[in-house]
Protein backbone atom coordinates (compact mmCIF):
# COMPACT_ATOMS: atom_id res chain seq x y z
CA UNK A 1 0.00 0.00 0.00
CA UNK A 2 2.78 2.55 0.79
CA UNK A 3 4.49 0.99 -2.53
CA UNK A 4 1.47 2.67 -4.54
CA UNK A 5 1.06 5.79 -2.37
CA UNK A 6 4.59 6.66 -3.63
CA UNK A 7 3.95 5.55 -6.84
CA UNK A 8 0.51 7.41 -6.84
CA UNK A 9 2.48 10.62 -5.75
CA UNK A 10 4.84 10.49 -8.01
CA UNK A 11 2.77 10.12 -10.94
CA UNK A 12 0.21 12.94 -9.78
CA UNK A 13 3.39 15.21 -9.07
CA UNK A 14 4.35 14.25 -12.82
CA UNK A 15 1.40 14.94 -14.24
CA UNK A 16 0.55 18.66 -12.30
CA UNK A 17 4.27 19.40 -13.64
CA UNK A 18 2.82 19.15 -17.19
CA UNK A 19 4.31 15.71 -17.93
CA UNK A 20 1.57 14.04 -20.40
CA UNK A 21 3.40 10.28 -20.02
CA UNK A 22 2.56 10.45 -16.73
CA UNK A 23 -1.13 10.56 -17.26
CA UNK A 24 -0.85 8.19 -19.87
CA UNK A 25 0.58 6.15 -17.32
CA UNK A 26 -2.30 6.59 -14.94
CA UNK A 27 -4.54 5.52 -17.80
CA UNK A 28 -2.60 2.84 -18.14
CA UNK A 29 -2.61 1.38 -14.84
CA UNK A 30 -6.09 2.33 -14.09
CA UNK A 31 -7.77 1.69 -17.28
CA UNK A 32 -9.38 -1.90 -16.88
CA UNK A 33 -10.56 -0.80 -13.51
CA UNK A 34 -12.83 1.96 -15.39
CA UNK A 35 -14.04 -0.90 -18.45
CA UNK A 36 -14.90 -3.06 -16.02
CA UNK A 37 -17.39 -0.13 -14.22
CA UNK A 38 -18.35 1.21 -17.20
CA UNK A 39 -18.76 -1.76 -19.21
CA UNK A 40 -20.91 -3.52 -16.59
CA UNK A 41 -23.29 -0.25 -15.87
CA UNK A 42 -23.76 0.73 -19.41
CA UNK A 43 -25.05 -0.88 -22.20
CA UNK A 44 -24.61 0.99 -25.40
CA UNK A 45 -20.91 0.85 -27.05
CA UNK A 46 -20.82 4.50 -27.93
CA UNK A 47 -21.99 5.54 -24.49
CA UNK A 48 -19.42 3.43 -22.84
CA UNK A 49 -16.74 5.13 -25.27
CA UNK A 50 -17.80 8.30 -24.23
CA UNK A 51 -18.15 7.88 -20.37
CA UNK A 52 -14.85 7.02 -20.52
CA UNK A 53 -13.57 9.72 -22.32
CA UNK A 54 -15.42 11.59 -19.68
CA UNK A 55 -14.23 10.28 -16.91
CA UNK A 56 -10.46 10.89 -17.52
CA UNK A 57 -10.84 14.29 -18.55
CA UNK A 58 -12.74 14.74 -15.15
CA UNK A 59 -9.91 12.70 -13.70
CA UNK A 60 -7.56 14.78 -15.65
CA UNK A 61 -9.01 18.44 -14.23
CA UNK A 62 -9.49 17.35 -11.13
CA UNK A 63 -6.13 15.50 -10.10
CA UNK A 64 -5.09 18.51 -8.12
CA UNK A 65 -7.96 18.83 -5.55
CA UNK A 66 -6.98 14.25 -4.82
CA UNK A 67 -6.10 14.00 -1.15
CA UNK A 68 -4.44 10.22 -1.22
CA UNK A 69 -7.08 9.27 1.14
CA UNK A 70 -7.40 6.09 -0.97
CA UNK A 71 -5.45 4.59 -4.23
CA UNK A 72 -5.42 6.92 -7.42
CA UNK A 73 -7.40 3.91 -8.72
CA UNK A 74 -10.13 3.75 -6.33
CA UNK A 75 -10.08 7.16 -6.24
CA UNK A 76 -10.76 7.36 -10.15
CA UNK A 77 -12.87 4.33 -9.95
CA UNK A 78 -15.38 6.40 -7.57
CA UNK A 79 -15.31 8.86 -10.69
CA UNK A 80 -16.54 5.90 -12.88
CA UNK A 81 -18.93 4.95 -10.77
CA UNK A 82 -20.84 8.56 -10.15
CA UNK A 83 -20.03 9.31 -14.00
CA UNK A 84 -22.25 5.94 -14.67
CA UNK A 85 -24.72 6.72 -11.85
CA UNK A 86 -25.36 10.35 -12.90
CA UNK A 87 -25.60 8.81 -17.16
CA UNK A 88 -28.12 6.34 -15.56
CA UNK A 89 -30.21 8.72 -13.60
CA UNK A 90 -30.09 11.48 -16.66
CA UNK A 91 -31.80 7.90 -18.87
CA UNK A 92 -33.99 7.48 -16.69
CA UNK A 93 -32.60 3.72 -15.94
CA UNK A 94 -32.81 1.28 -12.98
CA UNK A 95 -29.49 1.12 -11.16
CA UNK A 96 -30.44 -1.69 -8.73
CA UNK A 97 -33.64 -4.41 -8.84
CA UNK A 98 -35.89 -5.44 -5.89
CA UNK A 99 -36.66 -8.46 -5.35
CA UNK A 100 -39.69 -7.49 -2.32
CA UNK A 101 -37.34 -9.50 0.29
CA UNK A 102 -34.84 -7.18 1.48
CA UNK A 103 -35.18 -7.17 5.33
CA UNK A 104 -34.02 -10.94 5.05
CA UNK A 105 -30.55 -10.22 3.21
CA UNK A 106 -28.11 -9.24 5.68
CA UNK A 107 -29.47 -12.35 8.22
CA UNK A 108 -28.36 -14.88 4.99
CA UNK A 109 -25.04 -13.22 4.49
CA UNK A 110 -23.08 -16.11 5.79
CA UNK A 111 -24.92 -19.39 4.24
CA UNK A 112 -22.54 -21.07 3.23
CA UNK A 113 -24.31 -22.64 0.57
CA UNK A 114 -24.51 -19.71 -1.06
CA UNK A 115 -21.51 -18.69 -0.89
CA UNK A 116 -19.95 -21.82 -2.11
CA UNK A 117 -22.36 -21.63 -5.09
CA UNK A 118 -21.10 -17.74 -5.97
CA UNK A 119 -17.65 -18.46 -5.27
CA UNK A 120 -17.30 -21.32 -7.50
CA UNK A 121 -19.48 -19.74 -10.57
CA UNK A 122 -17.60 -16.62 -10.63
CA UNK A 123 -13.91 -18.26 -10.44
CA UNK A 124 -13.56 -18.15 -14.34
CA UNK A 125 -10.50 -20.69 -13.37
CA UNK A 126 -12.48 -23.42 -12.03
CA UNK A 127 -15.05 -23.19 -15.04
CA UNK A 128 -15.28 -24.32 -18.53
CA UNK A 129 -15.17 -22.26 -21.21
CA UNK A 130 -19.11 -23.57 -21.51
CA UNK A 131 -20.34 -22.42 -17.95
CA UNK A 132 -18.33 -19.26 -17.82
CA UNK A 133 -19.99 -18.19 -21.08
CA UNK A 134 -22.97 -19.14 -19.35
CA UNK A 135 -22.26 -17.14 -16.33
CA UNK A 136 -21.31 -14.24 -18.49
CA UNK A 137 -24.50 -14.24 -20.24
CA UNK A 138 -26.61 -14.28 -17.17
CA UNK A 139 -24.20 -11.63 -15.27
CA UNK A 140 -25.65 -9.43 -18.59
CA UNK A 141 -29.03 -9.65 -17.30
CA UNK A 142 -28.32 -8.37 -13.99
CA UNK A 143 -29.34 -4.02 -12.83
CA UNK A 144 -25.56 -2.21 -13.51
CA UNK A 145 -25.43 -2.12 -9.62
CA UNK A 146 -25.17 -6.01 -9.03
CA UNK A 147 -23.28 -6.61 -12.29
CA UNK A 148 -20.71 -3.84 -11.07
CA UNK A 149 -20.79 -5.08 -7.39
CA UNK A 150 -20.16 -8.74 -8.16
CA UNK A 151 -17.44 -7.84 -10.88
CA UNK A 152 -15.71 -5.03 -8.47
CA UNK A 153 -15.59 -8.17 -5.60
CA UNK A 154 -14.92 -11.45 -7.35
CA UNK A 155 -13.09 -9.96 -11.04
CA UNK A 156 -11.40 -6.94 -9.42
CA UNK A 157 -10.93 -9.01 -5.96
CA UNK A 158 -11.34 -5.56 -4.28
CA UNK A 159 -12.19 -5.15 -0.11
CA UNK A 160 -15.55 -4.16 0.72
CA UNK A 161 -13.68 -0.98 2.25
CA UNK A 162 -12.33 -0.14 -2.01
CA UNK A 163 -15.83 -1.04 -3.35
CA UNK A 164 -17.36 1.39 -0.57
CA UNK A 165 -14.77 3.99 -1.54
CA UNK A 166 -15.82 3.63 -5.11
CA UNK A 167 -19.62 3.42 -4.32
CA UNK A 168 -20.04 5.72 -2.01
CA UNK A 169 -22.19 2.82 -0.33
CA UNK A 170 -22.06 2.22 3.55
CA UNK A 171 -20.54 -1.55 4.06
CA UNK A 172 -23.58 -3.00 5.30
CA UNK A 173 -25.59 -1.60 2.34
CA UNK A 174 -22.90 -3.06 -0.16
CA UNK A 175 -23.04 -6.28 1.41
CA UNK A 176 -26.47 -6.42 1.69
CA UNK A 177 -26.82 -5.65 -1.92
CA UNK A 178 -23.96 -7.91 -3.06
CA UNK A 179 -25.69 -10.74 -1.41
CA UNK A 180 -28.83 -9.71 -3.48
CA UNK A 181 -26.67 -9.71 -6.48
CA UNK A 182 -25.47 -13.23 -5.59
CA UNK A 183 -28.60 -14.43 -4.77
CA UNK A 184 -30.48 -13.18 -8.12
CA UNK A 185 -27.64 -14.73 -10.63
CA UNK A 186 -27.83 -17.75 -8.61
CA UNK A 187 -31.49 -17.84 -8.60
CA UNK A 188 -31.10 -17.09 -12.62
CA UNK A 189 -28.67 -19.79 -13.13
CA UNK A 190 -31.09 -22.36 -11.38
CA UNK A 191 -33.98 -21.47 -12.95
CA UNK A 192 -32.86 -21.44 -16.43
CA UNK A 193 -30.56 -24.81 -16.30
CA UNK A 194 -30.14 -27.98 -14.57
CA UNK A 195 -27.55 -27.60 -11.22
CA UNK A 196 -25.79 -31.23 -13.51
CA UNK A 197 -25.15 -28.54 -16.59
CA UNK A 198 -23.55 -25.94 -14.15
Amino acid sequence: MKDNQAIDRHLVKRVLEGDTYAFETIITCTQGLVIHIVYKMIENQQDREDLIQEIYLKAYHRLSSFKFKSQLSTWIGAISYNTCINFLEKRKIPIVQMDGDEDNELGNLADPNLTRFVANETDSHMLSKERSQILQAEMEKLSPLYKTLITLFHKEELSYDEISKITGLPIGTLKSYLFRARRVLRDNLLNRYNKEDL
